[in-house]
This record gives C-alpha cells, structure tokens and sequence, in this order.
C-alpha cells in the first residue's frame, strides 16, 4: 500500500503549519507593536524599517533557539535516516538474531520469509554476516567470532 507524501510527512506537514503560524503571527503582531511605537514618539511608519527590525529580531530568535533545537532534533533524526553506524549498531544486530533463528528453525521457509522481506522493505537489508556463516553450517560461536574478525 502506498501512502502520499501527505501521509508519509504528516509530522513534517503540520511542523510546518505551525512555523507558518506563529511566524506569520510575529510578523503581524510585530507590525501593530511597530506603528504603535512609532506613534508613541512622533517618527513615521516606514515599511523599510518595520521589515528591517523584524528581521533582526526574527533571526536572533532563529539564533538563540530555533537553529539549536533544529540540528537537535532533525540532524539527529537524518543521522538515525541515512544509517549513521550509532544507530544501525543495535538494529543490524537484532536483525541478523533474527535472521538466524528464522534460518535455524526452517532453513527453506526462512529463506522464503527473508526473501518476501527484503522484496516488502527494498533497500533495507541487514549484515548478511551471520547468515551467510550459518549456512555453511558453522555453529553459532564459531560464526560470531569469524563475524568479528
């Protein structure tokens, strides 16, 4: 089943809404704070430099948090994405235990079941390491330490 990109990058989507939001609120809420000031002390309203106050003050707010809570928590969710070796560690290992006891069990109907796997979630395969030692018929212990060299 294919889903959009709509349903794929909900989060995205509504992270995005919301930017859009609260930016386009500071800018308007800016603006009345903006003329009210100017009022206050007698200047003129000018739209030059209402929109280089606001820039200012929209990229210090980008500085200070924005720019940090972004690398956070997207530069450590496309790290985890592209397969950085700290987040493959835990899962390539869990995925080759289970490789391998599918293929302890039933060799041919595990084969058959990694197979439909591999064709269900392309591009995502795990360390054949282990597998390929198991079926030369290595023990477990002998595979594992033939695996670490």
């Amino acid at each position: 089943m294919r889903h959009s990109v709509w349903n794929r990058y909900g989060f995205a989507w509504v992270t995005l809404a919301l930017f859009l939001i609260t930016l386009s609120g500071h800018w308007i809420f800016g603006w009345f704070a903006y003329v009210q000031e100017q009022q206050d002390h007698g200047k003129t309203v000018e739209v030059a430099s209402y929109t280089i106050q606001m820039l200012r003050d929209t990229l210090e707010n980008w500085q200070s948090e924005f720019l940090q809570l972004l690398w956070q928590v997207a530069g450590l969710a496309i790290l985890l994405h592209v397969g950085s070796p700290q987040s493959k560690e835990g899962d390539d290992r869990m995925e080759a235990k289970i490789d391998a006891i599918l293929l302890a069990v039933d060799p041919k109907k595990g084969d058959r079941v990694l197979e439909e796997i591999d064709r269900e979630y392309e591009g995502r395969h795990t360390d054949a390491r282990f597998v390929r030692l198991l079926e030369k018929g290595e023990s477990g212990a002998t595979a594992h330490a033939k695996a670490k060299q």
